[in-house]
This record gives C-alpha cells, structure tokens and sequence, in this order.
C-alpha cells in the first residue's frame, strides 16, 4: 500500500465518521448520544478491522507470505527448466527411492 493509498483511507474513515454523525442526528438524536454512537460505530469497525488482520496473519495469508510462496515456487521452477534430461532422470530416480524407503519404513 502507498502513502497516498493510507492517506486517503484515513480521509475517508474520517468522512464516513462525519457522515453517520449527521445521519444519527437527522435520525432524531442529541448531538451527545449521536456521538457517542458514532465512536461506537467507528470503534467496532476498527475492532473489526484488526479482527482480519490478526487472522491473515495467523493464517500466513498476508501479501508477503504470498509473494515469498510465489517467487519461491518460480525459482525452483526456473531450476528444474534449467536442468538437463540427465540431471531431471536422476533427481526423478532419488525421489522415488525417498518415497520407496519411506513407504516401506510405514
């Protein structure tokens, strides 16, 4: 996220906050309790907020485990692409005897 992107974000969480106070006071509320409930609002939202973050972040789902997942896969495919018939039958015969030693081992 840019700068720009953050800024106008908390611009526009700004806004929002302005407009629903306007809206409960049209709705019929004191100015005190249509603040009040305007934080509220604005609390659980940020609440609600954190809540997702904390989650993608437990769940390694953040944009930067997902560029280190993808860049990793493009190097090792970019190093199989590299490898010679030779060198791919060999590591194809060293995988199989892995999973031969390792089923026969269960």
């Amino acid at each position: 996220m840019r700068r720009i992107d953050a800024i106008g974000i908390g611009i526009g969480v700004l806004a929002a906050g302005g407009l629903i106070y306007l809206l409960f006071q049209f709705a019929g509320l004191e100015a005190t309790n249509a603040g009040i409930w305007t934080q509220a609002l604005l609390v659980a939202g940020l609440i609600g907020w954190l809540a997702t973050y904390v989650l993608r972040a437990v769940t390694g789902s953040m944009t930067y485990h997902q560029q280190r997942q993808d860049y990793e896969e493009a190097m090792l495919q970019k190093r199989l692409d590299a490898m010679t018939p030779e060198e791919l039958a060999a590591l194809q015969a060293e995988i199989e005897a892995e999973q031969a030693s390792t089923s026969s081992s269960d």
